[in-house]
């Protein structure tokens, strides 16, 4: 069991981190998916991936559930900018500021493949705006409002007209100055 859950995990992270890298080629920031959840692979990170796999949703959801928190999570929010748990603060003047373009764009991309990951072939151009609109309301006290535009705005044009159309470089760099800047 543990070895062919170690199999199927390091697959599934291996997939995920390629579809990151294929979508943040698309948008001009190709280094962000290169080094896209290199932690994923670190013992602390991929442990607990083993130890919880379930294949259709996060170990690390899987995680919290058994132990009230995850030590992967802890791990990984705090090594990856591309998390918008990584940027706040709730003691500094703006607890949580704009996350840089490179990592909101990094972020977008990371929210698109693992809805990929996890839906398969069930996955559709409108299945990230929906899970989107239904976590809304647990992030918003973690994700400053320009950042959650932009995510709305980008994630309502893949449902529109894809991903292809999308995820330009121009069209999220002129997004993101729209909203963010």
């Amino acid at each position: 069991m543990y070895l062919s859950n170690a199999i199927k995990h390091f697959k599934l992270i291996t997939h995920h981190k390629w579809l990151v890298f294929k979508l943040c080629c698309k948008t001009g920031e190709p280094w962000r998916g290169f080094v896209h959840d290199v932690s994923k692979y670190s013992l602390t990170e991929f442990r607990e991936g083993v130890k919880y796999y379930v294949g259709t949703y996060s170990p690390i959801t899987e995680a919290k559930k058994t132990d009230g928190y995850s030590k992967a999570w802890l791990h990984h929010k705090g090594r990856n900018k591309h998390h918008p748990e990584y940027w706040v603060d709730e003691l500094a003047p703006d607890p949580t500021p704009v996350i840089p373009y490179k990592y909101a764009v990094e972020m977008i991309c990371d929210k698109l493949a693992a809805g990929m990951v996890y839906q398969g072939k069930n996955w559709t151009n409108e299945y990230q705006l929906s899970y989107w609109q239904k976590e809304r309301e647990k992030t918003k006290k973690m994700l400053n409002p320009k950042i959650e535009k932009f995510i709305t705005v980008i994630l309502t044009q893949v449902a529109k007209q894809g991903i292809d159309k999308t995820l330009t470089r121009d069209n999220v760099r002129t997004i993101y100055k729209k909203y963010c800047e």
